[in-house]
């Protein structure tokens, strides 16, 4: 299963400003304690240097990531705050019937509403659902739904 972790990178803030990205590696590690085949493919890892883009190289790397996410089998989407990146690569998952999770407290928003299958308000949340076999029942119904 190929797991694709969306989420914030520069949100709403200016210049070459990012937001904290150590909840990837605390995703990452969730995801593939529950389900060590999985394979998590991560923007960040793709493109880590991506604030230093011009702009021919950074519309290369955003529509390489939105193709990743839209070929993915499941998407994590960890949004605290509203990030135009995120919701692009939602929208063409979803378009494409790709299952998303997203971690956010932003529940009324109506990209969050429409577009995503389960609701997490926090990382703590969506681990104790990982634990508790969600994140592997979830993928085995997903596979059965895609055979």
């Amino acid at each position: 299963m190929k797991v694709f972790l969306s989420g914030i990178i520069t949100g709403s803030l200016t210049g070459k400003d990012l937001h904290d990205q150590s909840y990837r590696a605390e995703l990452r590690q969730i995801i593939q304690a529950a389900m060590p085949e999985a394979t998590v493919r991560c923007p960040w890892d793709m493109h880590p240097d991506a604030v230093d883009y011009g702009p021919e190289k950074a519309r290369e790397a955003l529509v390489a990531e939105i193709a990743e996410a839209a070929g993915s089998d499941l998407i994590v989407a960890y949004i605290p705050q509203a990030s135009m990146g995120t919701a692009i690569e939602m929208w063409e998952a979803r378009r494409r019937g790709v299952p998303i999770l997203a971690i956010t407290p932003l529940t009324t928003n109506w990209v969050v509403l429409l577009l995503t299958h389960q609701v997490f308000p926090d990382i703590p949340a969506f681990r104790d659902f990982v634990r508790s076999g969600g994140l592997a029942e979830y993928a085995r119904s997903v596979r059965a739904a895609q055979a």
